[in-house]
């Protein structure tokens, strides 16, 4: 632990101790695939029962039509947060059709190539059209089956009376904490989750393998046959997270900077404008049908695949680069975590304690800019934690201070653990009577002193037991929809979640009948440079 950090541990002990840290504000966005019963992708519409995926605020789709997305409000409690995240599970599963499942791994069932996976559709709406184009964009760069992997993300954003305490510790007067001292500090929070994130891999990774169907387009695979149409990694942690997920080599050379909001905005800006040669050949506009929108490396800056964001809640019709560039960041996404199987939520609140511990520390901690150099072995860490990260004697690079050195994978997270643990006892200020920061830190740190506790482990481990990938995730998605299904659903919100489904109905149709512009109109006003807007 650097000095500096133990200086801003002590100097907040008074305010956390008040409970400025039960203020954290947090919300999770959740994929999920519906499968069949028997653990196939499913071919069916999305439930009208749960309402417009193009406008219901909190169940909508991602790439596939098959890719249910469920997303919470924000909120400063992390057992509301979960509650409010199963509840939408059985909400979706009570309107399922055909005994349909939820399934509660990352890396997807049994597909039928890709074909099996279909293009979400979010009705004839410019907006509408213009989602479903960019998702037959993505079809056309990467394929349909890489868009069938599922992820969790989590949003946090930091209490507002904390910064002009920042401000005050670094010397500055309370007022210097405006929008662009709180966007150098959400930066300073990426570069060293960056540095650190690997950990994250190690913990939470539960995806060491795969269904055979999902190789279809990955002939050169260097996966080995675990079980019965099952390949995997006997060492890895996160496959969803190497280079059969969502990693991709035109967007590996980026090189987008989060050294500063300006830096960042301006390199993924570069990428929103400079088009790329393969994609031109795919062509915009071919035989009147849309392939995608551009031929621009990315077609919206949603296209870029990052473990963490920035972000910033942006008004209707505005980019999200647009809205960070106007008001600075206002919170930060993980995107970088699978969906732990044995949960019904894919999360539980001690995983969420663990992880408000550890982004507090990124926050707190001495972070200087990342170096060329720096960014390759950020990522050689990633491509290490997530290929070879259960052999403990993985030797990735370690980084203190303006010191940066090899170790192996279970000394450096011991290190870090360590370094946690002040933070955590921070946090526990205002709870001494129950610890739950430290408690649920120590719940990581037996799983890295003892490498078969983690998720990852544990799903080889029932593999084995099941005979097969499909098989073991199969067995977790019936037993939860029966434990969901079993448990009473909080009655004000199904009421709430049912005039949701049918408010949403009539507002996708209302924007429907509200176009005035023609499609090809519509795309053009969109991405007409800002200056011209």
């Amino acid at each position: 632990m650097t000095q500096e950090l133990n200086q801003r541990l002590q100097q907040l002990e008074p305010a956390a101790a008040r409970g400025l840290f039960d203020q954290l504000r947090r919300g999770l966005e959740k994929e999920t695939l519906r499968t069949t019963p028997e653990g196939k992708i499913s071919q069916e519409d999305h439930p009208s029962a749960l309402g417009s995926t193009l406008t219901h605020p909190h169940i909508t789709t991602d790439y596939s039509e098959a890719l249910l997305e469920f997303i919470t409000p924000v909120s400063t409690s992390r057992e509301n947060t979960l509650d409010f995240l199963l509840d939408l599970h059985r909400f979706s599963l009570r309107h399922l059709e055909n005994q349909e499942l939820l399934w509660p791994a990352s890396m997807p069932c049994r597909l039928e190539g890709n074909g099996s996976v279909r293009i979400a559709e979010y009705g004839r709406s410019n907006v509408g059209r213009m989602k479903e184009v960019y998702r037959h964009g993505l079809d056309w760069r990467y394929g349909r089956i890489m868009q069938s992997i599922a992820g969790l993300h989590y949003n946090l954003s930091f209490p507002d009376d904390l910064w002009p305490l920042l401000a005050e510790l670094e010397g500055w007067a309370p007022e210097a904490a405006d929008a662009q001292f709180r966007s150098d500090k959400y930066f300073a929070l990426i570069r060293n989750f960056r540095r650190y994130s690997w950990l994250l891999m190690y913990l939470f990774g539960a995806s060491p393998a795969v269904d055979a169907s999902f190789l279809a387009e990955h002939p050169d695979h260097p996966l080995t046959p675990l079980a019965e149409a099952t390949w995997g990694s006997p060492l890895a942690t996160s496959l969803r997270m190497s280079d059969l997920g969502y990693q991709n080599k035109v967007q590996a050379s980026l090189k987008i900077c989060f050294n500063s909001l300006d830096n960042y905005i301006n390199t993924l800006q570069e990428a929103i404008h400079t088009s790329h040669p393969a994609y031109e050949k795919i062509g915009v506009k071919v035989d009147g049908e849309y392939r995608q929108l551009n031929t621009n490396i990315l077609q919206i800056e949603n296209e870029y695949y990052s473990d963490i964001r920035p972000k910033r809640v942006a008004r209707s019709g505005q980019k999200p680069s647009e809205a960070l560039q106007e008001k600075g960041v206002e919170y930060i996404e993980v995107r970088c975590l699978d969906l732990n199987p044995f949960l019904p939520g894919g999360i539980d609140v001690a995983q969420m304690r663990f992880l408000d511990t550890f982004l507090l520390y990124c926050l707190l901690e001495t972070s200087p800019e990342l170096s060329d150099r720096a960014c390759q072995q950020v990522e050689d860490n990633m491509t290490q934690a997530v290929n070879q990260g259960r052999d403990l004697q993985t030797r990735i690079w370690w980084f203190d201070q303006d010191k940066v050195e090899q170790k192996p994978l279970q000394e450096a997270a011991l290190t870090l653990m360590e370094r946690l643990q002040p933070v955590a006892l921070l946090l526990d200020k205002n709870h001494p009577d129950t610890a739950p920061f430290s408690r649920a830190l120590e719940q990581q740190l037996a799983r890295v002193e003892d490498v078969s506790l983690t998720p990852s482990a544990r799903l080889l481990e029932l593999i084995k037991e099941s005979g097969s990938h499909n098989a073991a995730i199969l067995q977790l998605a019936r037993a939860q929809r029966e434990q969901l299904l079993t448990c009473p659903m909080n009655k004000a919100r199904e009421a709430v979640f049912t005039e949701l489904a049918a408010s949403s109905l009539q507002q996708q149709k209302d924007l429907e009948a509200s176009d005035q512009l023609s499609f090809d109109d519509y795309l053009a006003e969109y991405f007409k440079p800002a200056s011209q807007a």
